[in-house]
């Protein structure tokens, strides 16, 4: 369980302690106020990863130099500060100079808002940052493999773009860089959709009243069995022309079907959203199947959203024992579906216990 958390200069927060409740904390007030804010600083603690950026420089608040996170996790004091430029962790005290030592003390997350939908309307790159984000808290290879491909990848179509004629033996040696990386980033997301499959059709079936089938397959841009160098070596006139990397991770996929039919064309806009808040469930299901823990949930405005129906199925799926931190711009679904817990107002970055 997370609990007294602080938060000091990031974002908009001069400084902020909640006590946060075992189950239900619900944090309620109008747009732009901060509520994000706060579950956004909670994902950094725990992840050491922001669902809202990829620039660190950007949660600290204006003004200030550094910001701070601390809660305690499990009984375990955990520490985030960041500057510009600089990131210090530390657990019970004691600095952690590698994030890996760091993520072992801390636990596994679930994170959902609105853009969820763009795992059906976006791109693929909506799908593969679903993928890396849980990849990265069930297998420890995963994260040091996509670093370590995302650096070689970025290299290597800096060669091929930089020249007027491609120097392919350096281009080459990048690409052997990037294939032991991406034969890791393959078996460990082809396992993840694996274990996601059954998962997003229980959800599913939940959700949809069972009136619909569906199913998720991990899409890489190679066969398998094939290296990224040799696929690679067999594209170089369309790598000179396009003058970019044209295989590997960074194009993989997940293909989605609806009924037999591709979900992210034919669906319409209430089974897309079904079919997002399954695949959530199903990562909060795997997520704790593979650390033995439930997930902690940090649902950003999502019930305001859902019927009834689907918001009840979602409570009702969630893995028992999880602890839920939920933003909301109104109660009234929160009452009506008596959902118990600590609620806090939030005006302008300040906070108010107004139950619990």
């Amino acid at each position: 369980m997370l609990s007294d958390l602080l938060v000091r200069d990031f974002r908009c927060f001069a400084e902020a302690k909640l006590e946060l409740h075992p189950d239900v904390t619900l944090l309620v007030g109008r747009n732009a106020q901060g509520k994000t804010s706060l579950i956004e600083a909670v994902c950094v603690l725990l992840r050491l990863q922001s669902p809202r950026t990829s620039n660190r420089a950007e949660l600290v608040r204006f003004g200030a130099a550094t910001c701070l996170v601390e809660a305690h996790w499990h009984g375990k004091r955990l520490r985030y500060a960041q500057s510009a430029t600089t990131r210090r962790l530390a657990v019970d005290g004691a600095t952690c100079g590698k994030s890996g030592d760091y993520l072992a003390a801390s636990g596994v997350v679930v994170w959902m808002d609105h853009r969820d939908m763009n795992l059906l309307r976006g791109g693929a790159e909506h799908r593969r940052r679903f993928l890396d984000f849980a990849a990265s808290q069930m297998f420890p290879d995963y994260l040091h493999a996509l670093r370590g491909y995302e650096r070689a990848l970025r290299g290597r179509n800096y060669v091929l773009k930089r020249d007027a004629s491609i120097a392919w033996k350096q281009a080459d040696a990048f690409a052997r860089v990037m294939d032991g990386f991406a034969q890791t980033l393959w078996q460990r997301r082809s396992e993840l959709c694996a274990a996601l499959q059954p998962e997003v059709i229980v959800a599913h079936a939940k959700l949809s009243e069972g009136a619909e089938n569906v199913s998720i397959t991990f899409q890489r841009t190679i066969d398998a069995g094939m290296s990224l160098f040799d696929a690679l070596l067999s594209m170089r006139d369309e790598e000179a022309r396009t003058r970019s990397t044209v295989f590997g991770p960074h194009r993989d996929d997940i293909g989605m079907r609806l009924n037999d039919l591709d979900a992210t064309t034919f669906a319409s806009e209430g089974q897309q959203r079904s079919f997002a808040l399954a695949l959530k469930l199903a990562q909060a299901r795997v997520l704790e199947h593979a650390s033995g823990f439930p997930p902690l949930m940090l649902m950003d405005d999502v019930f305001g959203e859902l019927d009834a129906h689907r918001r009840r199925a979602l409570l009702a799926c969630l893995p028992a024992g999880t602890q839920k931190i939920i933003t909301t711009t109104n109660l009234d679904w929160a009452d009506s579906d008596q959902l118990a817990g600590r609620v806090f107002g939030v005006q302008e970055a300040k906070f108010s216990l107004l139950r619990g």
